[in-house]
């Protein structure tokens, strides 16, 4: 873990930052992925780009490399040359979080016994109307828990027969990894607020615009 990461959670203005503009950051990215009153799987991509913009923001944009090649397929983000996959989960419990995305049975095995943790984790606990967390899980911390728990129980293959969302970390794994001592961790409030959210509006603005 590069030591620059560490002031996201040492800086008393970026923790009230990110305690006070995260939650409706992240409502309005499942208003803007919301149709018909549901949330579509496109809000992780909105979610990712939030947090990216977070660490622009802190360490400047030529400190964070965003232009990911494809074969990085863990890391969303590389910040001062520190490669970290960012995830969300949302409820009051930590369950199962994507590793990788696939509903072939022999890419899952193939990625069963080929993985190794590879990255840092930036895991966002979404849990509205209640209490939630933004962790921070180095590689090392990843690395310990992997070996002590062993391959089969820290990974959780999809399910044969069902229609599976593709290869996680198990809830046990999870659990080991945020309550590490290791682990970073931010308390987040998650509160919505009154939003009028119009969501062709800004594309509205630009067809007005001279």
């Amino acid at each position: 873990m590069n030591p620059k990461i560490r002031e996201l959670f040492e800086d008393k203005n970026i923790i009230a930052k990110i305690q006070n503009k995260l939650p409706k950051l992240f409502q309005l990215a499942e208003l803007e992925s919301a149709r018909a009153g549901k949330i579509g799987m496109e809000v992780g991509q909105v979610r990712e780009k939030i947090i990216v913009a977070l660490f622009i923001y802190k360490f400047g944009e030529r400190n964070v490399q965003t232009e990911i090649p494809i074969t990085k397929a863990e890391t969303d983000v590389i910040v001062y040359n520190n490669p970290i996959s960012i995830k969300t989960i949302t409820g009051r419990n930590f369950g199962e979080v994507k590793l990788i995305w696939t509903v072939d049975k022999v890419k899952a095995k193939e990625f069963l016994d080929d993985y190794g943790p590879s990255c840092d984790v930036m895991l966002v606990q979404i849990n509205w109307n209640n209490g939630g967390g933004f962790y921070y899980v180095p590689r090392e911390v990843q690395m310990e828990i992997f070996k002590k728990l062993g391959r089969t129980k820290y990974i959780k293959l999809p399910v044969e027969g069902t229609n599976p969302r593709g290869v996680e970390i198990s809830a046990e794994g999870l659990v080991n990894l945020i309550e590490h001592k290791e682990t970073f961790k931010i308390p987040i409030n998650w509160r919505k607020e009154n939003i009028a959210f119009k969501p062709f509006q800004r594309w509205l603005d630009l067809w007005q615009n001279d």
